[in-house]
Parts: structure tokens; C-alpha cells; sequence
């Protein structure tokens, strides 16, 4: 995306963004219309199918004038099958091509998701995966009702707006009371409670979304991330709202703290798979490769956070992943090499309306849940009890 943007700024890059997320969003299906107009199949790579995919995009999706997608589209061709993609392109608007009604997700991805989930959850991404999300907002106390006459509060010091609007020009935005978080990732600190003045290590903590609202529900917040360039978003977050926390570059695989905390929250890295609706490029990159790379580096980092919490305090893990790879298998594994550690299961009354725990006291959110509302990302969050010593 950042290739795709580099250099543009305002409108130029808003729609950049648009025609590259809309092009992975639909890129299966805008293949299909695409390998059914040719005598012979496109190589996945040549550069006529990547105009293509795009130029489709922008007639198909964003409905952009026909003569300006082909007249942007052509020089992109030169020296190759101009007359090949203008003939398709003419066609598409001919016969008023028509993307289905949900966009395909890539055949790797749903196969397994229907073997770790079900297919209603494969369907359930489908539809949550063929429009951008809605804008959810975390605020660092609750805001009144008349604040924001058509918001959605689906929880605690949280609203929900239609997509569409410039987040930089929202009420309230420079004042530094809110910030944008999806919802399923506000449960993992909603999880920790109210701080009262005790410490909470935040760990891979940038771009400070959980800092911010730890800080806010009073822990003494110690945020660690190896980004320098995140971290740089983690200051200007935490400068724009008022709050504070000790910020820390370093990488928790050799960092250490000083001290234990009374609370650790471990947001691991992750294949991210659970973010597709805002990264759709994620479902066409990830591979089992990454997911067990991923898995082996959580093992290590969750085992190590886990000597960082004080006797009898509480470690959450958190991961933005649909895999059980990333987030069950992993919670089963820590308890077998660490038995004298117990689940503290979540409690109904912690969490939104809408979401319960699952029978081991976890949480995790599909594609499914909240459809209605708007969906939410795929999050898997425990939180575990240490030994009282």
C-alpha cells in the first residue's frame, strides 16, 4: 500500500487507497470476469492482469467514469496488449459486468477457516470482507449522548460511525478525547479493568490504541515496541489525548523490565488475519509458513512475558488472528509447560452485549458476531493468573 501511495497526498491518496484495497478485496472475482473474456489465460503475474484487475476495480466498485479508467489505464499497457485490455474494458461496460454480491475469499483462506471454524464462517467473512468496516472509537471517558447524535455505543466509552468520514476532521479530534479502535481490539485492556495507580506493561504496544486506554482507566503504563517509526505514532497518540506512559523502545525477545507488574498485556504479533476487512491484502499473502512462524515467535514471547508479572498478578494475550493456531493452541501450550498458571475466565459483565466468552473463559470474535451492527475483527484474548508465589 505504501508503494502504491508514495508521494500522493489529500484526495490523490485517499483514492489510491481505495483502488488498491478494492482490487484485493474483489481480486478473485474480478479474475474470474477477467480469464472468462480471454481465448487464453492471463499469467497471474504479467502486468496486462494487474491493469486490468485495477481498471475493473475502479469501473466495478468505485463506479468511476468509464472513458477516464480506460484513458489511465491504457498508458500503463505501452508496449504491450493495449488492444487485449481495451477490448476487455470496452466489454466489461457493454455488458455491464456485475460483481457478485459477496467477494470471494482466496481458496487457501476459506479452506482453512471452513476446517478450524465452519463454512457459515467462511460466508460470515465473505460478507464482512466485501465492504470497508465502520469507524469505532475509543474515548478516554465516557462522552454524552448528545455528543454524537448518529454513533452506535455497542460498549463502554465506545461509538461506532458510518465509513466514509475524514477521521482527522471529527469532532473533537484535535481536542485529543478519542481515538479510532475497532472494538474486538478494546477488549483485551477492557479485560484489566480499572488500574488504580498500579503498573501494567504493555508490551508490543505501538501504535498505542491499549496504552491510551489503559492510561485512561489509571494504570501506570509502561509501553514497549521494537518500531522506532511506531513508536513515533505511539508519542503523537499520547501527546494529542493527554495521557502518559513511560514509552520504551526494545524488543521484549532481549528486553527486560527492571521490575515485575502487577499486570502484563501481550498483544503478539500475529499473521493479522483477523484485520482483513482493513487490510485485505492479508488473505492473499498469508500462508501456513507465516502462521507457524508466527506461533513459534508467540510461544517464545508469551513465555517470557510471563516472568514479568508479580505473584498472584494477571497476564493478558491478545491476537489479531483468526487462526487457533495464534490463539487457543497457544493458551494450551503455555498451561502444559506452565501448570501452577490458571485461566481467569472473562466475565460476561466485562465485555459488550453482544459478546460472550466461550466455554473456557476465552474470547474470541468471528466474522459473524455483530454482523448486523457492522462486524468486528477477528480477536482472541485470554487472560491467565499467575502463581500467588
Amino acid at each position: 500500500m505504501h508503494a502504491a501511495t508514495q508521494g500522493l497526498t489529500g484526495a490523490d491518496r485517499a483514492f489510491a487507497v481505495a483502488i488498491v484495497s478494492e482490487t484485493l478485496r474483489w481480486m478473485v472475482d474480478l479474475d474470474a470476469l477477467i480469464d472468462g473474456a480471454t481465448a487464453q489465460i492471463l499469467p497471474d503475474d504479467v502486468k496486462s492482469r494487474a491493469v486490468l484487475r485495477i481498471a475493473l476495480a475502479q469501473l466495478l466498485v468505485l463506479k468511476s467514469p468509464g472513458h477516464a479508467v480506460v484513458s489511465t489505464a491504457l498508458p500503463l499497457v505501452d508496449g504491450g496488449p493495449r488492444r487485449l485490455v481495451h477490448a476487455i474494458l470496452s466489454r466489461a461496460q457493454q455488458d455491464e459486468w456485475q460483481l457478485p454480491d459477496r467477494a470471494t475469499l482466496p481458496l487457501p483462506t476459506a479452506e482453512r477457516l471452513a476446517e478450524q471454524w465452519s463454512l457459515p464462517t467462511v460466508e460470515a467473512a465473505e460478507a464482512a470482507w466485501s465492504a470497508p468496516p465502520p469507524i469505532d472509537l475509543s474515548f478516554t471517558a465516557e462522552p454524552g449522548a448528545e455528543e454524537w447524535p448518529d454513533a452506535v455505543s455497542l460498549a463502554p466509552r465506545h461509538r461506532r460511525l458510518p465509513r466514509g468520514q475524514a477521521v482527522e476532521a471529527m469532532p473533537g479530534f484535535k481536542e485529543g478525547g478519542w481515538w479510532v479502535q475497532d472494538l474486538a481490539a478494546s477488549l483485551p485492556a477492557r479485560l484489566l479493568g480499572a488500574g488504580e495507580g498500579r503498573t501494567v506493561l504493555d508490551l508490543c504496544a505501538a501504535p498505542g490504541g491499549k496504552t491510551m486506554q489503559l492510561a485512561a482507566a489509571g494504570w501506570n503504563v509502561v509501553a514497549v515496541d521494537s518500531s522506532a517509526k511506531r513508536l513515533e505514532r505511539l508519542h503523537a497518540n499520547m501527546e494529542r489525548t493527554g495521557l502518559s506512559a513511560d514509552i520504551v523502545q526494545g524488543d521484549i525477545r532481549s528486553w527486560a523490565p527492571d521490575d515485575q507488574a502487577d499486570a502484563v498485556l501481550l498483544d503478539a504479533p500475529c499473521s493479522a488475519t483477523g484485520i482483513f476487512r482493513r487490510h485485505p491484502d492479508v488473505l492473499h499473502r498469508i500462508e501456513p509458513r507465516q502462521i507457524a512462524e508466527m506461533a513459534a515467535l508467540q510461544t517464545e514471547l508469551l513465555a517470557r512475558a510471563s516472568r514479568w508479572v508479580k505473584p498472584g498478578g494477571t497476564l493478558v494475550y491478545a491476537t489479531c488472528s483468526l487462526e487457533q493456531a495464534e490463539g487457543e493452541d497457544q493458551i494450551s501450550v503455555f498451561l502444559e509447560r506452565h501448570d501452577d498458571w490458571v485461566i481467569d475466565p472473562a466475565r460476561t459483565e466485562e465485555l459488550p452485549a453482544a459478546i460472550a466468552p466461550d466455554e473456557n473463559g476465552f474470547i474470541r470474535t468471528l466474522p459473524d458476531m455483530l454482523a448486523a451492527d457492522g462486524g468486528l475483527d477477528g480477536f482472541f484474548v485470554a487472560r491467565l493468573r499467575a502463581p500467588s508465589g
